[in-house]
């Protein structure tokens, strides 16, 4: 009850700056019940600064960062463009419009805040993120390199050089980068989120997982933390947390459409009943399709066409038919009734899987280019990373080996969905991604 007293106080004052907006952030996040009561609150702010009230511009500055605080950035942006001019103004409807991915704009804001007093340094890392979301990576590093004497000790400054060295493929780097961030600054959340995001990319799950669950203890939770760490508890099969998570998301911004859709998969995941015999069968199935042909007695002669024809495993054997094997180039009878009889003796036989194509198997590439003669080549080649996908897509993206936007359409559906832990959630991800570049999968209509 004090909490929500000290919110509603926060939010009367009739002078509203950078310590009072802090104290709003600390305030409304502190616990569930004074999220639900800053959310009132707002509405109540709405509802007296929309019937003409005398405090007008004091009240739309209130109103533009409580919207940026939950979520609703275009509401955000239309209150603060009402709100009188300050450098607080200024930086925040920057914050506004790179959210909305309009960054050219949102560049000229944060030059404008520094015009009214607000941190130089500050403002050049924010419009150095901009340059790189707007795809300027070596344009961003300049900027920052300017700052380079400075910037050492800060952790804004740290942060925006993490995301610049990820950008550039320098892993190692921008993790050392992250770590010196929150090195000056234990509780800079941004830092935290995609340091977080980075080891759970590449396989430090666990390091990931404390970091995501330290990001959700924070005043203000990174959304995108959440909803990953509930991946992560939905994978060991922790459904209640994963769900509470999603939950957390939910209760700021109910329209989140992810959130939404995770939430459903994992419900669905927690009343579905799975038979660990049956379970432990097929992993053992698996393992045996993953054997590689050159452990069995081959000939010289057919170890090499297998290898030319991109066979390298005992389950991509089982894919393809004699009638394919024999078509090949220098592929002759010996060489077949040999491959044959191997399979014989384990009680399998060519072709007896071939409804179950994961991939082409010529081993050339399907040309995305071909697929979409209108698509701009750079775009096609743009690397699967820049887009925003979930940490299970990309992980699932990266055992297919897909690098590229143009690879990624030149798969169908059934390709996607047939590797491990690929479900709907992904796909209905994906398919949207590609949509809004005007792509689409293979055979998709």
């Amino acid at each position: 009850m004090e909490m929500t007293a000290d919110l509603a106080a926060i939010l009367d004052k009739p002078e509203f700056d950078v310590e009072s907006y802090k104290q709003v952030k600390e305030a409304a996040f502190a616990t569930s019940e004074s999220l639900n009561r800053f959310v009132e609150l707002l509405s109540r702010l709405q509802r007296s600064a929309e019937s003409g009230g005398s405090q007008g511009a004091a009240q739309a500055i209130k109103l533009g960062l409580g919207y940026l605080l939950i979520g609703d950035t275009s509401q955000a942006l239309d209150w603060l463009e009402k709100a009188g001019p300050s450098a607080l103004r200024e930086f925040h409807i920057g914050i506004a419009l790179r959210d909305l991915r309009r960054y050219s704009d949102a560049a000229t804001r944060f030059e404008a805040a520094v015009g009214k007093g607000w941190d130089r340094l500050d403002c050049d890392c924010q419009r150095a993120e901009c340059l790189l979301l707007s795809g300027d990576i070596d344009g961003a590093s300049r900027l920052l390199d300017a700052h380079r004497a400075a910037g050492a000790s800060s952790a804004i400054w740290q942060y925006a050089r993490g995301r610049v060295l990820h950008e550039q493929g320098q892993l190692d780097a921008a993790i050392e980068a992250y770590e010196a961030a929150l090195a000056i600054d234990c509780d800079h959340a941004l830092a935290m989120f995609h340091l977080a995001y980075l080891l759970d990319l590449h396989g430090s799950d666990e390091r990931a997982r404390e970091l995501y669950y330290r990001c959700t203890e924070l005043p203000f939770v990174h959304s995108h933390a959440l909803m990953n760490l509930a991946v992560i508890l939905e994978d060991r099969a922790e459904y209640e947390k994963a769900t509470a998570c999603l939950r957390r998301v939910l209760a700021v911004n109910p329209n989140n459409a992810r959130a939404r859709l995770y939430l459903k998969d994992v419900l669905a995941a927690q009343n579905m009943y799975i038979d660990e015999v049956q379970l432990k069968a097929q992993e053992k199935r698996d393992a045996v399709m993953d054997i590689p042909v050159t452990d069995f007695e081959l000939s010289v002669r057919s170890r090499n066409c297998l290898k030319k024809m991109n066979i390298n495993t005992l389950g991509d054997l089982l894919r393809i038919t004699e009638a394919e094997l024999l078509s090949y180039k220098n592929f002759g009878e010996t060489s077949l009734r040999e491959i044959k009889a191997m399979l014989a003796q384990k009680g399998l036989s060519l072709g007896q899987n071939a409804d179950r194509r994961e991939v082409v198997s010529s081993g050339e590439p399907i040309e995305a280019a071909a697929m979409f003669p209108d698509a701009n080549p750079e775009l096609l080649s743009r690397p699967v990373t820049a887009l925003e996908l979930s940490v299970r897509s990309r992980k699932c993206l990266q055992r297919l080996g897909i690098n590229t936007v143009g690879e990624l359409a030149a798969r169908s559906e059934q390709e996607l969905l047939e590797s491990r832990n690929f479900g709907q959630t992904s796909l209905k991800e994906i398919k949207s991604q590609l949509a809004s570049l005007g792509l689409g999968l293979r055979g998709g209509n």
